[in-house]
């Protein structure tokens, strides 16, 4: 018989990486990570109103929802298998003030959404930030004295709104302030109240990022930024600063953490993934989904497979899940 070895034969010592990427059928069989709508955290925009679905100019695909559309939405997400929706609420401005009083009033916007969603659709998980932006005149996500973002007072005030959010019907709150101790102090807050199967799942490692611009034109903060965020989100130039921030919250109780932004982060999901035996999960932020849209809408990309591709990044990486607003798109892709 004649010999066919080949010299690649003889430099790979018969060992050819291409057997398991011959057919569709074995590259399936061999597939390390997929995405399905198990993986799917759906954030949704809340505006007061009723009837009301107003696209929001920087993120194509979009709306802010009163909360009877937001009700609908819920319902499809549901539907389509989605397990869970974040809320975040655009308040009228004159609601706003230096200390965002409004996210204590146990009627406020979150509030009633979180009630109406959970009484229609029990069975959709209903994650709440208690970051004051959305509710500060400044547009910072604590409260502003004498121009500093003062720790101590301001979570003083997230652990009662945490504590609202929770009686509204709110399962998992997800502080996304990022000031020092407010995990164990919220954990600490939602036991007294009788809240102890309310989860945390805390932004660990939330950076001073570029890409969070369209998500402020969707809560309208960002005319109102006075300043930047640099003194209470991490640098994007310190990961194993990332890591000590994310140890801090795993100590005080934290039962998840997420890293946001996702995608510029891929390395710190794995770190933490790798360094804590907790669910991780990634923030696809605004920026990141404009991106993708607005390369799409050029001609310069496809869509829908950049889309499923920087989500399957992030499983690769070793994320439980992913916060992003291609959730109903993906999980109606999924379902064909």
């Amino acid at each position: 018989m004649d010999d066919k070895t080949h010299g690649v034969d003889e430099v790979t010592g018969h060992r050819r990486m291409r057997r398991n990427r011959k057919t569709d059928w074995v590259r399936r069989l061999t597939l390390e990570n997929r995405v399905t709508v198990d993986d799917l955290i759906w954030p949704i925009f809340i505006v007061p109103g009723e009837n009301i679905v107003e696209p929001i100019a920087a993120m194509p695909g979009v709306n802010r929802m009163s909360i009877d559309k937001a009700v609908e939405a819920a319902r499809e997400a549901a539907d389509l298998g989605v397990p869970a929706l974040a809320t975040f609420p655009n308040i009228e401005m004159a609601l706003r003030d230096e200390t965002g009083s409004e996210i204590l009033n146990a009627n406020n916007l979150i509030n009633r959404a979180t009630a109406a969603i959970k009484k229609a659709i029990p069975n959709i998980g209903v994650i709440t930030d208690v970051a004051l932006d959305p509710f500060t005149s400044h547009g910072h996500d604590g409260i502003l004295r004498e121009g500093e973002i003062v720790n101590d007072e301001t979570v003083d005030q997230i652990v009662r709104a945490a504590i609202a959010q929770a009686d509204s019907g709110a399962d998992i709150i997800a502080p996304s302030d990022m000031m020092d101790g407010r995990i164990g102090v919220i954990r600490r807050g939602l036991d007294a109240a009788g809240h102890q199967s309310v989860g945390i799942m805390a932004y660990a490692t939330k950076f001073s990022s570029c890409f969070y611009g369209p998500y402020r034109e969707a809560i309208s903060t960002g005319g109102l930024l006075k300043g930047d965020k640099k003194t209470y989100y991490v640098d994007p130039a310190n990961g194993t600063e990332a890591l000590r921030d994310a140890a801090l919250d795993v100590e005080e109780g934290a039962d998840s953490l997420m890293v946001k932004p996702g995608l510029p982060y891929l390395d710190i999901c794995w770190r933490l993934k790798e360094a804590f035996s907790l669910p991780v999960f990634a923030y696809q932020v605004s920026g990141e989904y404009s991106q993708i849209k607005a390369a799409a809408a050029q001609g310069l990309l496809d869509e829908e497979r950049a889309m499923m591709e920087t989500l399957l990044c992030f499983k690769r990486a070793g994320c439980d899940g992913i916060l992003t607003y291609f959730a109903p798109q993906v999980a109606r892709l999924l379902a064909k």
